[in-house]
């Protein structure tokens, strides 16, 4: 099953026949919104607000474990992720679409970043933290439906809540070389390996965050809303046709991420440690 987070401004998903709302709490806490489960052309998927129904949560204020924890419960084995970004590359403009393959933590350690700790040692490989099928299946369903869509691209991801520094724009794209910068992508992409869920965001380019010196092309919230919701459509297109063929396998080293991971053995854990362990090794 498709699991869909959606980020600012994608509180529902139109379209969606809701059958089912998961009100979860999992071990790690409850989902920023309840996850509906429905009909959105003719497959059933899980829908999730990262934000909440109403964008109560800042990014730093997500509850990324619960999000994920709770997807693979109910069955995910993909997630399809709809960020907001800013570009950090004059070539991908504001209204573009693009899909990060890399991600740069920029973050500063406020995050509950891992399942792992708390009487669980584990380490799983992100050195290719995104699913590489899932990416070309969307880059396919965008090809098929003369989408332009950037493929390929390195997320730095920030603390926020506050937009970025001159310099710290420069840094993310001259030192660090990414081409996007966001604020949520970061932990979602590393638990999702860790519960071995094939993940993959597009990423709705809303500005050139503010390495140009035109301050006139600087990020604002006025400005994203500007960008965001036509971009939003685009991805919203996007989805409606990856589900119409079928999904390439997942890799069997993102199926199986977590077999040579924990160091832990299975007899020096609790029963509520094996619970869920065993949700994320399903």
């Amino acid at each position: 099953m498709l699991g869909v987070i959606g980020g600012s401004g994608l509180y529902e998903l139109d379209g969606l026949e809701i059958v089912k709302e998961h009100n979860i709490n999992t071990p790690f806490g409850k989902t920023s919104a309840p996850i509906l489960e429905g009909s959105y052309s003719g497959h059933t998927i899980l829908f999730l607000a990262r934000h909440g129904k109403g964008h109560q949560f800042l990014p730093h204020e997500v509850n990324y474990k619960a999000n994920i924890f709770a997807l693979k419960t109910l069955g995910a084995l993909r997630v399809f992720g709809v960020s907001a970004a800013g570009s950090l590359r004059e070539e991908i403009k504001p209204g573009d679409l693009a899909i990060a393959s890399q991600y740069f933590d920029h973050t500063r350690g406020k995050r509950d970043a891992s399942f792992f700790g708390n009487g669980i040692a584990g380490h799983v490989s992100t050195a290719y933290p995104v699913c590489p099928s899932l990416s070309a299946d969307i880059a396919a369903a965008a090809k098929r439906i003369d989408q332009d869509i950037h493929i390929d691209k390195a997320y730095g991801c920030v603390e926020g809540p506050r937009l970025g520094t001159q310099v710290e724009s420069y840094f993310l794209r001259n030192q660090a070389k990414c081409d996007l910068v966001g604020m949520t992508n970061v932990p979602e992409a590393f638990l999702a390996r860790e519960a071995q869920l094939a993940y993959c965001t597009v990423c709705l380019v809303t500005d050139y965050d503010c390495w140009m010196e035109d301050p006139s092309q600087h990020v604002s919230v006025e400005k994203f809303f500007e960008v965001y919701l036509g971009t939003l459509e685009k991805a919203k297109s996007v989805l409606s046709e990856l589900l119409k063929v079928p999904f390439t396998d997942i890799p069997e080293s993102i199926r199986s991420s977590l077999q040579t991971s924990i160091l832990t053995p299975d007899e020096a854990l609790n029963e509520e440690q094996k619970s869920w362990l065993n949700v994320l090794r399903a």
